[in-house]
């Protein structure tokens, strides 16, 4: 099915004040993954019932979560299927617009424009597009246009061992920065996420959370999203849902690293884990 131009339109009434309001909170933000899909890679199928969905978004919400992130397609690093924008609209539209009653922002995680559109129509406040504005040129025109936040995340269509990895994403987001500049949507809308496990190797993926600092050249917010990701299972042997403990390793190195804004599954342990090595650094 062919996709359909989005439309862009403006609003009057766009949050341009969600990104700053969010980033000046004292901790590092919690994004609670809520994937409505039948395929994801870490809870595939769970949280397809829009009853079902919405209760763990009020979970998530009440563990603390700053932001919610909801997926209608899996983007899953190995393995996923594409499906049409029909498709992945039918699967949001019986839980989006609940959604946005919850009293939290709301990401879109979405690579279609015309999803990101629709999604914005119904009170969702941020664009999260794992190709980074690469992929569907209207993505950082409908930012521009809605003056919402995006987050601009880093991928590739397969791993190189051979590259160095942090080349490879500095050289992408510059890219996609260029993208942006052309579009009007302006750097201080912008969120940069390395995309830890898409498109790297696990060895690849780790040099990444430990040079994340180097990032810190573009000046912008780093979003990380490592929670029960594969590279972990490299390291300790294990399914994704037994990988809170090295979710939550990664995600602290990635905040002492510059990271403003997690990513996570497992968004009460994600929490407490953050605001009590939060509250020991505040002990020096």
């Amino acid at each position: 099915m062919t996709a359909r131009s989005p439309n862009l339109g403006t609003s009057a009434s766009a949050p341009h004040d969600i990104l700053p309001a969010l980033l000046a909170k004292p901790h590092a933000l919690v994004m609670g993954v809520l994937n409505v899909t039948p395929d994801s890679f870490s809870d595939g199928g769970r949280f397809l019932d829009p009853t079902t969905a919405l209760a763990q978004a009020e979970r998530m919400v009440a563990e603390g979560a700053d932001i919610l992130d909801v997926g209608a397609e899996s983007t899953r690093p190995y393995g996923s299927v594409r499906i049409s924008e029909e498709d992945e609209l039918a699967r949001l539209r019986p839980i989006l617009p609940a959604l946005t009653r919850l009293g939290v922002p709301i990401s879109i995680d979405t690579m279609k424009a015309g999803v990101a559109a629709w999604a914005l129509d119904q009170g969702a406040a941020i664009a999260n597009d794992v190709w980074g504005l690469h992929r569907d040129p209207a993505m950082a025109r409908l930012a521009a246009a809605r003056g919402v936040p995006v987050v601009v995340m880093h991928n590739r269509d397969a791993a190189d061992p051979a590259i160095d990895i942090m080349d490879d994403i500095a050289a992408f987001f510059t890219r996609s920065l260029a993208i942006a500049d052309e579009a009007g949507l302006p750097r201080e809308r912008i969120v940069l996420d390395p995309g830890i496990g898409f498109g790297k190797t696990a060895e690849q993926s780790m040099i990444a959370l430990a040079r994340l600092g180097e990032l810190g050249r573009f000046g912008l917010p780093i979003l990380v999203g490592a929670s029960r990701k594969r590279f972990i299972a490299s390291i300790s042997p294990s399914e994704p849902d037994q990988r809170i403990g090295g979710s939550l390793a990664a995600h602290l190195i990635a905040v002492q690293n510059g990271a403003r804004i997690i990513r996570a599954h497992d968004v009460h342990e994600t929490v407490q884990a953050l605001r009590v090595a939060a509250a020991i650094g505040d002990k020096r």
